[in-house]
């Protein structure tokens, strides 16, 4: 694992980089500039997905990258429109050709899709994908608590990861609770809100006063201490090292209540409830 840069144990013995990096967006040629400046910069867990239509970007920057594949976590993420057992496993295949991977070491269902109500069925397949080979670790994203509770009592199998919109916004605080109880680390998605106006937000600017950090670094540094894996996602060298510089500060409980409590029932930035919203 990279020096400086804290780690989590799956419940099924994975262990990640407490921050990891996002890809959606960062394809092509400029993309695997980015993503090997990225991974000198220190990330290692890289987070990618079908839909992003750069698996390919992530596999040759992990092929350019002088760091070892083997230190190094890549995860993608399975569509909606590919839930089918066959077709699933069909998925990951590609995932793992367009990547010219030998393995993902983490792969997720992106979306439940439950109108569709075959994210059971898909589960399955992942199942079976990770008895196979073809990945490390098993999760899931977006999925709400009655979703996971589910894929458990038919299965007998908790995902290792749940990956669901979590900023200062929209705190999560149900659903992490739900999630721990299984077991299952939560990951943020948008955990700085997209460019939203949080980084401007007076009580999160005066926290940052306080300790001569960025409101950025503070608000990846109150995920880290809500016990999940923030994802941000930074073209830039510069901002991709601030990123990471969050591991020799902390916040006190006063400070952490002050973010969380920020949090509003209505804070989702795109209305994408995953009780009703369908990615396909």
């Amino acid at each position: 694992m990279n020096k400086g840069i804290s780690e989590k144990v799956l419940n099924d013995g994975l262990k990640v980089p407490a921050i990891g990096f996002g890809t959606a967006w960062i394809k092509g040629a400029e993309g695997v500039k980015v993503l090997t400046g990225a991974i000198d910069a220190g990330y290692r867990l890289i987070d990618s997905a079908f839909n992003y239509e750069n698996e390919g970007a992530v596999g040759q920057a992990v092929r350019q990258s002088p760091v070892p594949r083997e230190e190094l976590l890549i995860c993608s993420k399975l569509p909606g429109r590919h839930h089918a057992y066959r077709e699933a496993l069909e998925t990951i295949e590609e995932s793992l050709y367009r990547g010219g991977l030998d393995y993902y070491d983490l792969y997720l269902i992106h979306w439940p899709n439950p109108k569709v109500d075959k994210y059971v069925e898909a589960w399955q397949a992942m199942i079976e994908a990770k008895k196979r080979g073809y990945i490390r670790s098993i999760g899931v994203c977006n999925f709400l608590p009655e979703h996971n509770e589910r894929l458990i009592k038919e299965t007998g199998v908790a995902p290792s990861i749940n990956q669901v919109e979590l900023h200062p916004w929209f705190n999560q605080e149900h659903q992490r609770a739900k999630d721990a109880e299984h077991g299952i680390v939560t990951e943020s998605w948008s955990p700085l809100g997209r460019g939203h106006d949080m980084l401007k937000n007076e009580a999160i600017g005066s926290i940052a006063a306080a300790h001569g950090k960025t409101p950025t670094q503070v608000i990846l540094r109150w995920h880290i201490q809500l016990g999940a894996i923030p994802i941000p996602r930074a073209s830039s060298i510069e901002h991709q090292k601030e990123n990471l510089d969050i591991f020799d500060f902390g916040l006190s409980e006063a400070e952490m209540q002050a973010i969380s409590g920020l949090s509003r029932e209505d804070g989702r930035l795109w209305e994408q409830d995953p009780a009703v919203y369908e990615e396909m």
